[in-house]
């Protein structure tokens, strides 16, 4: 590939990926949730919780940038179709299709490493490796931690209940089922402090 026109199909995937920071999640916005996060926020945050695996609390040896990797693009392809929820009215199949066409077409915009983005994405979508499966469980808690921190912006207890009953019993990793339990923990201190405040 010509460096010029390798340049402008990097560019172009660039583009693609800065719509992320302006999508917001589904979910959210289904709910009513007001200055809700970005797709990119959300990708970004499952990044920065990667680097929070020690040797203490990853006694797998889990491969700790492959974690990262996997993190930054396992929604990548939504900056072409968008983030579709159950609630969308899109087979489970037809998003599984559309989302492998979107990031076959990034790849082609950006040769061996979309290659390398194209083989993380597809291990993440069939959870076919031990950081596959520790992505997983850093998606589903952001959810439920996104969940209660905008419960407690909007002082309102189990607003979002159907996020945390969705995840329940999903997680696997230790370390993130520890934090489960904390923020379980405290949202509960959170609903108990409201009604005996009165508040609700």
């Amino acid at each position: 590939m010509a460096p010029a026109v390798e340049n402008k199909n990097i560019l172009e995937f660039l583009e693609l990926v800065g719509r992320l920071k302006h999508v917001k999640r589904t979910g959210w916005v289904l709910c009513d949730i007001d200055d809700c996060e970005s797709i990119a926020g959300h990708m970004y945050r499952m990044g920065m919780m990667t680097f929070l695996l020690t040797e203490e609390n990853n006694p797998t040896k889990l491969d700790r940038f492959r974690c990262l990797q996997i993190a930054l693009v396992h929604d990548l392809a939504e900056c072409i179709v968008g983030d579709i929820t159950p609630h969308c009215g899109v087979s489970p199949e037809e998003k599984h299709r559309q989302e492998d066409e979107a990031m076959k077409k990034i790849a082609e915009l950006t040769g061996f490493a979309g290659d390398r983005m194209y083989e993380l994405y597809k291990e993440y979508e069939n959870q076919s490796s031990p950081e596959a499966n520790f992505a997983k469980d850093l998606d589903r808690y952001d959810m439920i931690l996104q969940a209660f921190e905008y419960e407690k912006r909007e002082n309102a207890p189990r607003k979002l209940q159907e996020f945390f009953t969705a995840t329940e019993g999903k997680f696997k990793h230790p370390f993130i089922r520890d934090l489960v339990a904390e923020l379980y923990k405290q949202r509960e201190e959170f609903e108990n402090k409201l009604v005996v405040n009165g508040t609700t």
